[in-house]
C-alpha cells in the first residue's frame, strides 16, 4: 500500500468513525481547506519567514493535506495521477529554457 493510500484510509476511517462524512460534501471540504490555508498564512503574518513557528506550520499543513485528501476521496481522484498530470502541464507552460530562475507567469516568459 502506498503512503498516500495509507493516509487516505486513515483519514476516511477517522471521519467515518465520527459520522462526519455527512458534513463532507465537496463545497464544504473546499471551504475548510481554504480556511486552513488562511490559518497557515496567519502563521507567517507580520514575521520574517525564518521566524515562523514551525509547530504551527506543521499543524496547519496537516489540516490542509487532510482536507485535500478528503476532497480527492470524495471525487474518487487518484492524487498521484492528478499531481503528475499537473506537473506535466506546468512543464509545458514553463519550459526550463524560458522559466529557469524566473518568477514570471507563463504568458510573460
Amino acid at each position: 500500500m502506498s503512503d498516500l493510500e495509507e493516509l487516505r484510509k486513515a483519514i476516511v476511517k477517522f471521519t467515518q468513525e465520527r459520522d462526519w462524512d455527512q458534513f463532507h460534501n465537496g463545497k464544504d471540504l473546499a471551504l475548510a481547506l481554504s480556511i486552513e490555508a488562511a490559518e497557515l498564512n496567519e502563521a507567517f503574518l507580520w514575521k520574517d519567514a525564518k521566524d515562523v513557528n514551525v509547530e504551527k506550520v506543521k499543524e496547519e499543513l496537516a489540516d490542509i493535506v487532510n482536507y485535500a485528501i478528503l476532497i480527492a476521496d470524495k471525487y474518487d481522484l487518484d492524487i498521484k495521477q492528478i499531481v503528475l498530470d499537473k506537473i506535466r502541464r506546468n512543464a509545458e507552460k514553463y519550459p526550463v529554457d524560458k522559466a529557469y530562475g524566473s518568477a514570471k507567469k507563463y504568458n510573460e516568459l
